[in-house]
């Protein structure tokens, strides 16, 4: 690997980590994040605005967030939902004491990798269209370490690309307001890709101890290694 990018699951790295700023609704190009609502003031000693954003996903007001209410508050830059694929894959990573939902610092630690990703898909949206597409993606996994060939490539771009609600037709996809949705791979659905491709690297250098870029596994291994993926 060229580097590595934090933790198991963890941040992207360092190098893209820019202006400080909280994650606001998206605009035009703009990757996502959460959406802005009016919430109740903070508890002493809660830095204000982010027990705000908590406080606004927080809808039923009983101090924890459950996966549905993330999906609800996370949107990408054309403001459709985050899927809930993304969404379960965030839960996992952030849901420390394994209690199904979030709280306070556990949300806080979400909202740094959120913001940590948007200036990675900044960065690599060299077009500004909002989405990421084969050239950029290929350019984001090499500066990551990951050199797939090209056919490792293809499979993740169509494997990651949202579809159209019907393929048979040519009706193109669209966003909350009627916003027509980019082409390409949209802010959370990246997000996924990144992960999952560093986390399937890491459970092959785990089984690859001689470091020869092959392993012999029997049945019940790869199940493993391909079930624990998120």
């Amino acid at each position: 690997m060229a580097y590595q990018y934090g933790p198991p699951g963890g941040p992207p790295p360092n190098q893209y980590r820019q202006q400080q700023y909280y994650p606001g609704p998206p605009g035009g190009g703009a990757p996502g994040g959460f959406q802005q609502r009016h919430n109740p003031a903070p508890p002493p000693g809660a830095d204000p605005a982010l027990w705000q954003w908590f406080s606004a996903v927080d809808a039923d007001r009983s101090n924890h967030i459950s996966a549905t209410e993330l999906q609800q508050a996370l949107v990408n830059g054309d403001w459709s939902p985050f899927d809930l694929d993304t969404v379960k894959l965030l839960m996992t990573l952030f849901d420390t004491d394994r209690s199904g939902t979030i709280g306070f610092q556990e949300f806080s630690g979400l909202w740094q990798y959120i913001k940590e990703w948007q200036n990675v898909f900044r960065h690599f949206d060299r077009d500004r269209s909002g989405s990421i597409e084969g050239e950029e993606l290929k350019a984001a996994l090499s500066q990551f370490g990951y050199n797939l060939n090209p056919q490792l490539l293809q499979l993740l771009e169509r494997k990651y690309v949202m579809d159209p609600p019907n393929k048979a037709s040519a009706v193109p996809q669209h966003g909350a307001y009627g916003q027509q949705r980019p082409p390409g791979i949209t802010f959370d659905r990246f997000v996924r890709c990144c992960v999952v491709v560093r986390q399937l690297t890491e459970s092959f250098n785990r089984l690859d101890t001689q470091r020869t870029g092959w392993v012999q596994m029997n049945y019940d291994t790869f199940m493993h290694t391909v079930l624990s993926a998120p």
